[in-house]
């Protein structure tokens, strides 16, 4: 008896690039007699999208053959989620199948697309590769994260790049202290902290002067936004260590947590957030075993010309 193969499509909604390479790799799945899948929004767009093509029957046909996931199909049944956009849909697609272990493989249709593993031109391999099982899954840490008011846990949530305690009014500056391993570090008003993972170092910490880690190394980075403060640098911590941040009660401003810029909560004066490496990673199918250095260059279009690697006789020298 032949088995029954699902794989999760989930793209960038509102483009219809995204929806076109959508339907395009459904229908590539279906010819190598495996089932996509997607959601209720999702296919309904697909749909929608394959009957106003010109060649309406070919393309509506592949459309209706695209199951509902939770309603034909169950997360449990899913091998492996393709995902067509930039980081932004492989962050939304992290979201849907964060309670099962199941790998993204992001084919990059946005801008810099550090998550992904192929661009839009190797959307044929990428098919081909899932349909042979020709891939490597790596794991990426992620955060757990918890919102206090008053001593109550009050929202609990996670992310893959990081959790973000920004201040809700742009006049006023947020005013906190920050905590790690359970002892008080510094308070300062700012804009803002971040709080990040090595996959997030790339992202937001990024653009806020963070460091970039390396995704083998497990640590957790804590960047400070526009902080009045002489000791307001960024930090690697160990991976095992809690950090906190708490809005002081004379904090003229109120707080927003943001967690991968999807999943928000507001943090009144006296709220506290606490931040802790996840038990559960994230799984991210790789179709190649190149190294990060690789990915920084390709990705940032980092000038290396004139590079000539380690002299051969290097080692020969004194």
């Amino acid at each position: 008896m032949t088995e029954t193969r699902f794989v999760l499509v989930v793209s960038h909604t509102r483009r219809e690039d995204a929806i076109a390479t959508a339907l395009e790799a459904c229908g590539q799945l279906i010819a190598a007699r495996i089932t996509p899948v997607m959601t209720a929004v999702e296919l309904q767009e697909l749909r929608s999208f394959a009957r106003l093509q010109k060649s309406v029957d070919a393309q509506a046909d592949v459309a209706e053959q695209v199951l509902e996931l939770g309603l034909h199909c169950s997360l449990g049944q899913i091998e492996l989620a393709m995902v067509l956009g930039g980081d932004g849909t492989i962050l939304k697609a992290a979201e849907i199948v964060r309670e099962a272990e199941i790998p993204l493989m992001g084919i990059n249709l946005g801008h810099v697309g550090f998550l992904a593993e192929s661009e839009r031109e190797g959307l044929n391999d990428a098919v081909q590769r899932i349909v042979e099982r020709d891939y490597i899954v790596k794991e990426r840490m992620a955060l757990d994260v918890a919102v206090i008011v008053e001593g109550r846990e009050v929202f609990h949530t996670w992310a893959l790049n990081e959790a973000t305690v920004e201040k809700s009014s742009r006049e006023r500056m947020l005013e906190v202290v920050v905590e790690v391993e359970e002892h008080p570090l510094s308070s300062f008003g700012c804009d803002g902290i971040v709080m990040a993972t090595p996959t997030g170092s790339t992202a937001y910490a990024f653009s806020a002067g963070g460091p970039v880690v390396w995704p083998s190394v497990e640590a957790l980075l804590l960047v400070p936004l526009s902080a009045h403060a002489l000791f307001a640098r960024p930090l690697v911590v160990k991976p095992e260590a809690m950090m906190a941040v708490e809005v002081l009660k004379r904090s003229a401003a109120q707080g927003v947590l943001w967690c991968d810029g999807r999943r928000t909560w507001e943090l009144p004066p006296g709220a506290r957030v606490e931040v802790r490496k996840s038990d559960k990673p994230v799984l991210l199918a790789r179709l190649r075993q190149s190294t990060f250095t690789d990915r920084l260059v390709r990705k940032f279009s980092l000038p290396v010309a004139g590079w000539r690697g380690p002299d051969d006789n290097s080692q020969n020298l004194g």
